[in-house]
């Protein structure tokens, strides 16, 4: 047998506090003004004894602080002790304006009681609830003391009403708790998604970087016996093991990340960009309308690490021309204690625009940027300036040593 789990109060789930203790405020306050006035008026008005005016007093208000946590329990009892009342008001002459089978106050009660439970309770056990609240209200009209009227429905009509207002606060509440999870798990899966596409697009460069140096390595080793003259015997052998390794090494590669490949990336088959490129790139954003400042640097770096370069300062770009067009940008690519430092800041646009100038971007952006850099072992720090403007700067590392 599993353990039953703790009943949780209504409205527990709301993330404001005051939101959280309001049934309880209600309860507190129904169950405190129709105690004392349910006994008064059985007593005094309905001149009901005064023991059995307490006791139903006590059975139809007190509940409604278990309503709180348990509605339906909550309704077993009132429901209860409200037809009890009806009967008990049949032993004594009351006058003919005096509601019945319930009381004003009993009513007040029952349908706070039926809104607790429409948010609570599935429509099942609500269409229960009224079909026992009007069948308690057509059977006590067979003996009402004065005769039937239109007023032995009031109850039933008032409780279906909370009854339905509740049902439909709870599907609305489920339905905006429901979107908000699906709103969450999209977010997820969308950042997920973009991040495998980054992840892919970088191996298809770092496939064709590698497979570059290794082609190189293969066509050396096998131009060795021609462009080096007297190679010994073993020398020949060792070159040409070289090669087919290589050879073999790059084929495989090649079945590995092939995969990778699609018929929209055929574009990708071009030497990859690097450092040397950048230049290009920035006076194409110059023509653009953008005016960018460039500092560059001679340093000799890893190809993958000139990739990477390339494609931070390409989106920080991308990302002005959408976001701030017209706003003066820096563009520095410098090498630091053997980090190479890339920096992209601009400031604000001169006229903000009305909206962005693409409803879509790259799809790669911040998560693109940053799982490169993790990716070779540098650093990103991306973020808004206090003016305006936004600021990108990137460290990555230069030696195998720095990558450890």
């Amino acid at each position: 047998m599993t353990p039953e789990e703790p009943p949780r109060a209504l409205l527990a789930g709301a993330s404001r506090r005051s939101v959280r203790l309001l049934p309880w405020g209600l309860a507190f306050v129904l169950c405190a003004a129709l105690l004392p006035t349910t006994l008064t008026v059985l007593s005094v008005d309905y001149g009901l004894n005064g023991g059995i005016a307490g006791a139903l007093a006590m059975a139809q208000a007190a509940p409604l602080l278990l309503a709180v946590v348990r509605p339906l329990r909550a309704w077993y009892v009132i429901f209860a002790a409200d037809v009890a009342g009806a009967l008990a008001l049949l032993t004594v002459d009351f006058e003919e304006r005096l509601l019945w089978p319930f009381p004003p106050m009993e009513i007040v009660g029952y349908v706070g009681l039926c809104l607790a439970l429409g948010l609570r309770e599935s429509r099942r056990t609500l269409l229960a609830v009224w079909l026992a609240t009007a069948g308690a209200s057509v059977g006590l009209g067979f003996v009402a003391p004065h005769g039937t009227s239109a007023r032995e429905t009031l109850l039933p009509i008032l409780g279906g009403v909370a009854l339905v207002l509740g049902g439909a606060l709870r599907a609305w509440h489920e339905a905006q708790r429901r979107l908000t999870e699906q709103q969450t798990i999209s977010e997820a899966e969308r950042d997920r998604r973009t991040l495998l596409e980054e992840r892919a697009r970088i191996a298809r460069e770092l496939h064709d970087v590698v497979a570059h140096h290794m082609s190189v390595i293969t066509v050396q080793a096998d131009t060795s016996v021609y462009r080096l003259d007297g190679l010994p015997p073993d020398a020949q052998e060792e070159f040409t093991s070289i090669a087919a390794t290589a050879r073999e090494s790059l084929g495989e590669m090649r079945r590995l990340l092939g995969v990778l490949r699609d018929e929209e990336t055929h574009g990708e088959l071009a030497p990859q960009p690097g450092l040397e490129r950048i230049g290009q790139m920035v006076k194409a954003t110059v023509r653009a309308g953008i005016p960018v400042e460039f500092a560059s640097c001679d340093a000799e770096v890893p190809d993958a690490v000139g990739l990477t370069a390339y494609r931070i300062v390409q989106e920080a770009l991308a990302n002005v021309v959408r976001h701030a067009p017209g706003a003066p940008t820096r563009v520095s690519v410098a090498e630091d204690e053997g980090r190479l430092a890339v920096l992209v800041v601009n400031g604000p646009p001169p006229e903000p625009p009305a909206a962005p100038l693409e409803d879509r971007g790259t799809g790669h952006g911040l998560v693109g940027m940053r799982e490169r850099v993790r990716l070779s072992g540098g650093t990103l720090e991306a973020g808004p300036l206090p003016d305006g403007g936004f600021r990108v700067a990137a460290r990555l590392p230069l030696t195998e040593r720095d990558l450890t």
